[in-house]
């Protein structure tokens, strides 16, 4: 791809990108720790020194992986706009959780070690805000229509959020133990909406 100038150069956005769709198929295959400089560059068929130009270190590459993560869940949370606020809470819920289980690497790297690894910048901040506020808005949406009991919808969602994030990190882990992993999460699901009527 060019840019159409006459020295037929790749945009820099367009170099970018393509630096972080390497750094996913690397976090995907070889998991956060091998999310290196020279890996990235290697997928990429880069050199290191264009990956440090572009984003200063590993942890700056860490972050962009990262905006792109939470990027993908706000989208996931708030795909689900039906008009009944329970039904599109429920689906906020699941789809919280089908994003957690296809892109495994990504969740970890987003609620664990990666998040502390990359570098705090303002569009990581913005980005992973963005995937709460996408739930803060369905809770207000049900405490609005009457579903949910009145609060505060920042606190109600953090019980919720701590909620689903638990156990969607218990399944990856491998620690459901009853034999129905979804059915599981189902029910959990229901018993916050209940309890929160």
């Amino acid at each position: 791809m060019t840019d159409g100038s006459a020295s037929g150069r790749t945009p820099s956005r367009a170099v970018e990108q393509a630096l972080v769709d390497a750094a996913e198929r690397v976090l995907v295959r070889d998991g956060l720790g091998g999310l290196t400089v020279r890996a990235v560059a290697a997928e990429a068929g880069v050199a290191p020194m264009g990956v440090y130009n572009r984003f200063g270190n590993k942890d700056g590459l860490v972050a962009a992986v990262l905006v792109r993560g939470f990027g993908g869940l706000a989208a996931a949370v708030g795909e689900d706009t039906d008009v009944d606020p329970t039904a599109r809470l429920l689906a906020s819920g699941r789809n919280y959780r089908r994003f957690a289980l296809a892109h495994p690497q990504h969740y970890a790297a987003m609620f664990g070690p990666g998040l502390s690894q990359a570098a705090p910048t303002a569009e990581l901040a913005d980005r992973a805000d963005a995937a709460f506020t996408a739930l803060v808005d369905r809770v207000r949406y049900g405490m609005d229509r009457g579903v949910l009991r009145p609060g505060d919808p920042r606190g109600t969602a953090q019980l919720i959020w701590n909620a689903v994030h638990g156990a969607v990190s218990l399944e990856l882990g491998g620690l459901v133990l009853t034999p129905d992993a979804g059915a599981t999460y189902e029910a959990l699901l229901q018993v916050l909406v209940d309890g929160l009527r």
